[in-house]
């Protein structure tokens, strides 16, 4: 094989390697540790030092007690099942949002879309941290939406947003928000026009050409763009934590307070390969549907 192209593909698999299956294999060994109070706060059951006999030893004593304990309590399962609606949510609130800003972008003259995009990224030259705290001041009781709505008169009183699921999404959707319209974006911009003039030559509307042409052409971006919104938001813990009271329920929460409340690292440990593994399952699925598609395009 030729040795540049050896490369090329040795590099992608030993990212792949040194930043997730190594990281994901200590976790999960810890998740299969028994807890202990020391530093760290856990006892392995698995002792490479031992060689063969430590690897036997381990197998022969395995238990998934730490997985077992996540089933008992509801506080786990409802954890994930409420950061499940709150992604979710916030990624359809997103899309819903974002994709119109893409079509705008793609459909500007040329001239206007580095502006655009400049626009679109802007945040993030300022610290995440900052813009999270910035919608506290906002949101609050006394902040700049409830003084403005009382301006204009639409309330007699202030309205309790901060601490709610309301502001948590509003906090996602904003964040995440230029992970959604790039993707779109940037399939937008590829879209041939002359398909939709076909369109429109062969008795369809603009309406009908777009939900006939340009939906179905743009699914690639739609796709990329609910991965990259849907997986960070599954795990948030800033903005939860920020913006959300305490009956904002999410997964991120309850793993950081098992970390460093409760320094249960087994637990928290399995709490974080069972979130993994409800990211990870899905893509999986969903790259194994888009390569058979493609053969059976082929």
């Amino acid at each position: 094989m030729n040795p540049r192209r050896l490369f090329l593909i040795a590099v992608p698999y030993f990212w792949l390697l040194a930043l997730f299956l190594v990281p994901f294999a200590i976790v999960l060994k810890i998740a299969l540790s028994d807890i202990e109070l020391s530093i760290p706060p856990y006892t392995p059951t698995l002792d490479l030092s031992e060689g063969w006999t430590g690897i036997k030893d381990f197998f022969s004593k395995l238990d998934f007690e730490n997985f077992v304990f996540l089933t008992e309590d509801d506080l786990y399962w409802r954890s994930y099942l409420s950061s499940l609606m709150i992604a979710l949510i916030s990624t359809l609130i997103t899309l819903i949002v974002g994709f119109p800003i893409a079509y705008a972008m793609a459909q500007a003259r040329d001239e206007w879309r580095p502006t655009l995009m400049m626009l679109v990224i802007l945040p993030f030259w300022t610290s995440f941290l900052i813009r999270v705290y910035s919608w506290m001041g906002i949101l609050s009781n006394e902040g700049f939406l409830n003084q403005f709505l009382l301006w204009l008169g639409i309330i007699d009183s202030p309205l309790t947003i901060l601490n709610t699921n309301w502001a948590v999404y509003i906090g996602i959707v904003y964040t995440y928000l230029p992970f959604m319209i790039l993707p779109i974006y940037a399939t937008l911009e590829k879209l041939d026009g002359s398909l939709l003039e076909a369109a429109e030559d062969l008795g369809c509307s603009r309406t009908s050409a777009f939900w006939l042409v340009t939906m179905p052409l743009s699914k690639s971006g739609i796709i990329a763009g609910c991965f990259l919104v849907f997986i960070p938001a599954l795990g948030e813990f800033v903005i939860p934590s920020l913006l959300g009271g305490s009956g904002t329920l999410m997964i991120g929460k309850v793993l950081w307070e098992e970390f460093f409340s409760n320094r249960d690292w087994p637990v928290a440990s399995a709490v974080a390969v069972i979130l993994l593994l409800i990211l990870v399952i899905p893509i999986i699925l969903f790259q194994r549907n888009e390569q058979k598609q493609r053969e059976a395009e082929q």
